[in-house]
């Protein structure tokens, strides 16, 4: 059985890339399983796609975790724990990333014995979350390094998924998938199915009694934070909302409010002030700020302001 895993953020068209492979090995005459997995449904979230094909009967559920091949669409992700990108790739694994960077780079980053093959990045992107095509070509590329795949069962599944787009965006997607399906022409068939996974070694995990409270304590009100506050979820940002003071009318109750993740907070002088380590970037700040007073800029530019001491 092939288990595949694409990673990447949400509206980089992950659960689009992860449909096409389905599509493609049905096509080939597999039997598949294809679904998304996500966190916080939000635009620049980490998540990611799941796919499985054998030629008999699928008996596997949920989360791929043991992948042979693991395709990341945006190497942003790497240091973000939540992404879970390493999830049991072992020297058996095949890993497809979208960088500049040489792979011997990432093996030795990522310290790991997996092989390692750079997909080439087709430009310089300022919103990571809407990189270009990338779904399709991280499809174009995983169906060339499976070997199993031909370029006219692609064809087929990009015009089954993608129709609906309209003739132009089609063309476009088309010309992606197979510009990274011929650019990974070397390593043709690199990707090797994986042995059967057994559940007789399965363990039911101990049962743990939990006690019934009385509802002044166990009552389902949230006072504070517990171990949320531990949870980086500024890593998943793209996108950052700087607020402008000089223009602030200090109408905190309207994005501290409509905030939703409560990450502005009010100071003593009347000011809001954004938790960048819990700022999502979902922009709803930006969007709602009456004298439009918060501006969205790019992550990696912030943090080159941020490091040159400008503010």
């Amino acid at each position: 059985m092939y288990r595949i895993r694409f990673h990447g953020r949400g509206g980089q068209g992950i659960k689009t890339a992860g449909r096409i492979l389905g599509t493609a090995f049905f096509e080939e005459g597999f039997e598949v399983q294809d679904a998304p997995i996500y966190g916080a449904e939000r635009r620049g979230a980490p998540m990611f796609a799941y796919v499985r094909a054998a030629r008999a009967p699928i008996q596997e559920r949920g989360v791929i975790t043991h992948p042979d091949l693991v395709v990341v669409a945006d190497e942003t992700l790497v240091p973000v724990p939540a992404a879970n990108l390493m999830l049991g790739v072992t020297a058996d694994t095949v890993l497809l990333l979208n960088s500049r960077e040489r792979p011997d780079t990432w093996r030795q980053r990522l310290n790991s014995g997996a092989t390692v093959i750079a997909l080439p990045v087709t430009g310089e992107i300022t919103d990571r979350a809407a990189l270009p095509h990338i779904g399709t070509r991280c499809a174009g590329a995983a169906a060339r390094l499976l070997g199993v795949i031909s370029r006219a069962a692609l064809e087929r599944a990009l015009r089954t998924e993608l129709r609906a787009l309209g003739e132009a965006a089609l063309t476009a997607n088309l010309d992606e998938a197979f510009s990274a399906f011929d650019a990974m022409a070397a390593h043709e068939g690199v990707v090797h199915e994986g042995a059967a996974i057994s559940a007789r070694a399965y363990e039911a995990p101990d049962w743990t009694e939990l006690p019934f409270e009385p509802a002044r304590v166990a009552a389902p009100d949230i006072f504070a934070p517990a171990t949320s506050v531990q949870v980086r979820t500024g890593l998943w940002r793209t996108m950052r909302p700087v607020i402008d003071y000089a223009h602030c009318h200090r109408c905190v109750w309207v994005c501290s409010t409509l905030c939703p993740d409560s990450a502005i907070h009010v100071r003593a002088d009347g000011a809001p002030e954004i938790d960048y380590d819990h700022c999502k970037g979902c922009l709803v700040c930006a969007a709602v700020c009456p004298p439009h007073a918060i501006q969205a800029v790019p992550e990696h530019e912030a943090a080159k302001i941020e490091a040159g001491g400008a503010g």
